[in-house]
């Protein structure tokens, strides 16, 4: 437009006479190919601008590509987008749910995988929380839980876990002295909290012996309040006919392991896999005393320090702590390290 203000009249009739004619040729050569002229969005928009104003007599004189209708639908068209655009609300759809009612949500479905949405919302409602029943459906669809499970399956680790707090498990393994004498161990864990008893160790694990530790461990049972009602141990003959009596006067079952098949016990066996692993293999022990001390420090960490995937990386004594929300503490950490058993066990801990 600028380019046209310095243009006389004649200079405009000329040019709008050569485009006329370019027009023409362009229309000529299209139609013997038999295609057509394609506007681009930008392009429409642009000439309903400029043309839409003049009357329509004028238009159909006016040498265009299109009809003149087509130039007044595109100009409504311009319109009815613009309007659209600016009636659009700032938000789509409802407000979205409170995070905390989100998590309470996922919460009851994750503590109860028998409850489906309908059970759920009317848990919320009992809790004074008023939320529609679809947006428990939507809220457990989008976390991928099926808001609608199965009510007469259940899996073995589901049922395992129900039935944890009850059990307790037992067993008996060896490791050499630098002498080459054989120490035996008999410890017990709890398979709820994954606590770990070392009821003691010795190199001859006679039947005085066996039962002496597991009268110990009935009193330590009962001092801790624990309510287990069954005890899984292997067929071994180190253990006295008379442990299963001690045991049942506590009111707790013994349950024998099939033969040669430790996978019958195997929060046991792993436990005394993973003692090995991060002690017995890395100390050379002297004598009885000194492999009661490196086991009581091992216990004493394992229960109180060490996290465990089974319970959630949770520890057995310990709950885990809050976490951290103050970013100052999270960017100026301070954490100390403290070794047990001269620095085979590892604890870090933040400094006071």
């Amino acid at each position: 437009m600028l380019r046209l203000l310095p243009m006389s009249d004649r200079a405009k009739d000329v040019e709008i006479l050569a485009l006329r004619h370019q027009i023409t040729v362009l229309e000529r050569q299209l139609h013997g190919q038999g295609h057509k002229v394609r506007f681009a969005p930008a392009d429409r928009a642009l000439l309903a601008a400029l043309l839409h104003r003049l009357p329509r007599d004028v238009l159909h004189r006016v040498r265009l590509l299109v009809r003149p209708e087509t130039v007044l639908r595109w100009h409504r068209d311009l319109i009815a987008s613009r309007h659209a655009r600016i009636s659009r609300p700032k938000r789509v759809g409802r407000s979205p749910t409170v995070r905390s009612i989100r998590l309470l949500v996922l919460r009851l479905s994750r503590e109860n995988n028998t409850w489906g949405y309908r059970r759920i919302h009317g848990e919320l409602l009992v809790l004074g929380i008023r939320v529609a029943a679809s947006t428990v459906w939507e809220i457990l669809k989008e976390a991928g839980i099926d808001p609608a499970p199965e009510r007469s399956s259940q899996t073995w680790a589901a049922f395992l876990r129900s039935q944890a707090e009850a059990i307790l498990a037992a067993d008996f393994f060896q490791t050499v002295t630098l002498t080459g004498e054989p120490m035996y161990v008999l410890a017990v864990i709890e398979h709820a909290t994954r606590r770990v008893r070392v009821l003691g160790a010795t190199a001859h694990p006679t039947a005085a012996w066996v039962t002496q530790a597991v009268r110990n461990l009935a009193m330590d049972l009962q001092d801790t309040g624990c309510r287990a009602r069954f005890l899984i141990r292997d067929r071994d003959g180190k253990y006295p006919a008379l442990v299963d009596t001690i045991l049942a006067d506590t009111g707790i079952d013994v349950v024998l392991s099939g033969v040669r098949m430790p996978r019958m016990n195997a929060i046991m066996e792993r436990w005394i896999q993973t003692c090995r692993r991060e002690l017995l293999d890395r100390t050379l022990v002297w004598n009885q005393a000194h492999l009661l001390h490196a086991l009581r420090q091992y216990e004493r960490h394992y229960n109180e320090h060490r996290p465990h995937r089974g319970i959630s990386n949770s520890r057995p004594l310990q709950p885990l702590p809050e976490p951290i929300t103050d970013s100052n503490k999270i960017t100026h950490l301070t954490v100390r390290r403290r070794d047990r058993l001269g620095g085979i066990l590892h604890e870090y801990e933040h400094a006071a």
